[in-house]
């Protein structure tokens, strides 16, 4: 356990400001942990690709962002005490706020909870880009030991997504799962089904990234953009298609390719969020030549299965770690640009 200090009534936390359009590090009042909250020192916070959207989106006054974050438990309140935390227990935890995490809507997705007022934290209420921030006991897990704390936050958002949407795609060790998209959600899901025996072919259009993915296990590779003949030499190597393509890219061409890789019958998994609506064949599933279906975070309460499944194979995100909140700014702008090849995180 590791000694902590009480918190100073300030604290840095990196916002975007709205006025001046960038993020800047600004000091603001460390929050009071209310109604079944505990207040967590901030060890690690990573950049997501969603992020971008809290920034995109209108708004008025600045925010911190963040939404992938681990770190320390330093003040609970009373409502949180004896729910299996205490202070200086190491901590990680998702992001949905202000639900009531029991309802039955709230068992479909916390966004959907029909007895609280759900916020975000990153996008509609302050996130984790930031020395302390406020967390759910409900959203929270402790981090196993095995975990590098100083590169566990994106299991948090990334690596559960990545473990619910391989988990989902119903496969058998030996089967084949495409990786469209092989950024970091995509080289989590990789890590993932190898663990779980399943062969991957990975494709993407940055050969950089590609090499991650290959690094981290992936059987084969193709750069969708340069090889125009990747469907075909993908086709002629595995036989008949992949048993589930899992799209983590966001782009429109990511997942109008995916149907020409799936076998008949296989899986679409629907993750990356595109900005226009899915060209689906209705076609093509009367004719059951895919099925679809999507994942994401999830609910908390599957939240542990992922963390102990990533534990038990010592499955780490690839992150580069930066060494303040200043560098928030810089992180967007190269997550903007395309050039990162893995997460990129804070350490505090």
């Amino acid at each position: 356990m590791e000694q902590m200090q009480a918190p100073a009534s300030k604290m840095k936390a990196a916002q975007w400001d709205p006025a001046q359009k960038k993020i800047v590090v600004n000091e603001v009042p460390i929050p009071e942990p209310g109604e079944s909250q505990f207040l967590v020192k901030i060890a690690s916070a990573s950049l997501c690709h969603s992020d971008l959207m809290a920034i995109e989106a209108p708004r008025t006054e600045p925010v911190t962002i963040g939404h992938e974050g681990v770190g320390y438990v330093t003040k609970l309140h009373p409502s949180a005490a004896g729910k299996g935390f205490k202070e200086g227990d190491a901590v990680g935890f998702l992001y949905i706020i202000g639900c009531c995490f029991a309802c039955a809507e709230c068992q479909i997705h916390n966004l959907c909870c029909s007895v609280g007022k759900p916020l975000l934290q990153g996008f509609t209420a302050d996130g984790f880009f930031a020395e302390y921030a406020l967390v759910d006991y409900h959203n929270a897990v402790l981090l196993p030991s095995n975990l590098d704390i100083k590169k566990a936050a994106p299991i948090f958002c990334a690596g559960v997504t990545a473990f619910h949407s391989v988990e989902s795609c119903e496969l058998r060790a030996g089967d084949w799962l495409g990786v469209i998209g092989c950024g970091g959600l995509g080289q989590l899901a990789t890590q993932y089904a190898k663990a779980m025996g399943i062969r991957v072919v990975g494709i993407d259009v940055n050969d950089a990234i590609l090499a991650q993915c290959k690094a981290q296990g992936a059987d084969a590779v193709f750069n969708s953009m340069t090889n125009k003949d990747y469907v075909k030499e993908l086709l002629e190597m595995i036989g008949d298609g992949v048993h589930a393509a899992a799209v983590f890219s966001n782009a429109d061409a990511a997942y109008a390719g995916a149907p020409q890789i799936i076998k008949l019958g296989g899986v679409l998994m629907v993750v990356g969020l595109p900005p226009n609506p899915l060209q689906i064949s209705s076609m093509d599933l009367a004719l059951g030549k895919y099925r679809i279906k999507a994942e994401s975070t999830g609910i908390p309460q599957r939240m542990g299965k992922a963390v102990e499944f990533t534990a038990k194979h010592g499955i780490q995100p690839e992150v580069q770690i930066r060494s303040g909140l200043e560098e928030v700014q810089d992180m967007v702008e190269t997550m903007k640009s395309g050039k990162n090849t893995r997460r990129m995180a804070v350490v505090f």
